[in-house]
């Protein structure tokens, strides 16, 4: 008895769409993690020398919160893309 001619091209088309599918299920369901850190240096006078606080977070999520507020400060986000972050402790 002979197959229908293309039934094994149909089959290996047929895994090769539910291996994409899964691989991309598996994707979404991975963790989130931003590529980038937002921070803010907060310098004590308008020319910006002496550094005297910082807010934000950092590459993994940590909080960055030391010194003081003031009006004098630059924001930047930091990139992380290097940055393996282990999985949380809580």
């Amino acid at each position: 008895m002979k197959r229908p001619v293309g039934t094994g091209r149909a089959a290996i088309a047929a895994a090769a769409f539910a291996l994409l599918v899964g691989i991309g299920a598996y994707l979404v369901t991975l963790p989130k993690a931003d590529a980038f850190a937002g921070i803010c240096t907060y310098y004590d006078t308008p020319a910006k020398q002496n550094v005297v606080g910082q807010r934000g977070a950092d590459c993994c999520g940590e909080p960055v919160n030391w010194g003081i507020i003031t009006p004098y400060r630059t924001c930047e986000q930091v990139y992380c893309l290097d940055v393996w972050c282990p999985p949380p402790t809580e």
